[in-house]
């Protein structure tokens, strides 16, 4: 059984290293020597009730848990590296509903040149707007109002595009007008308030 500072030095040594910091970016942070830092972390000194307290609150962690053992536990994460891992987990998950998308756009693809001999090129097409529909879902869950606005924008666009690209023998290019009170719709649903 190891000795209470030597849990301790152990503790804020992998809480340190589980924040990415140095001694010296640490000891910035506390208001303390990168010397006192090292010395904490070796078990040559321990620091009072009060730095300990700072200590913990600064990690998110209790003053117990800096104090005991653990085994096979990883530190906690400190809250901003928690926010950046939901982040990224966030932008993974929308980039596979996406990429979704154009699997299943290409598999259309495939089968319609191998078993109808069609080259069904528009099937691309209409992929942009099925993504922007995606893109638009997942950014009404976790996502920026004002990024909504461009999703929606770029939706309506890229269906317009779609159609005339559909319709090209038939040469509609007037199709694009509905395009304008459409983006001056999203333009002003943008621009309403939300309440508290």
């Amino acid at each position: 059984m190891l000795e209470l500072k030597d849990i301790l030095a152990k503790n804020l040594l992998e809480l340190r290293k589980a924040a990415a910091l140095t001694q010296m970016e640490l000891a910035e942070k506390l208001n303390y020597s990168d010397k006192s830092v090292s010395k904490w972390e070796h078990g040559d000194a321990v620091p009072d009730i009060e730095v300990l307290a700072g200590i913990a609150a600064f990690y998110g962690v209790t003053v117990d848990w800096l104090i005991t053992e653990h085994k096979d536990v990883s530190p906690p994460l400190p809250e901003e590296k928690k926010e950046r891992h939901l982040r990224g987990n966030k932008l993974i998950i929308t980039l596979l509903a996406m990429s979704a998308v154009w699997i299943v756009s290409t598999i259309i693809y495939v089968q319609l040149l191998i078993l109808a001999d069609i080259n069904y090129w528009c099937v691309f097409v209409w992929s942009v707007p099925a993504s922007c529909v995606v893109l638009t879902v997942f950014n009404a869950i976790w996502g920026k109002r004002r990024f909504s606005a461009i999703c929606v924008s770029v939706l309506v666009w890229s269906l317009i595009a779609g159609l005339y690209l559909q319709l090209l023998k038939y040469n509609v290019w007037t199709v694009f007008f509905i395009g304008i009170p459409l983006q001056i719709s999203v333009i002003l649903w943008s621009r309403l308030k939300r309440g508290k």
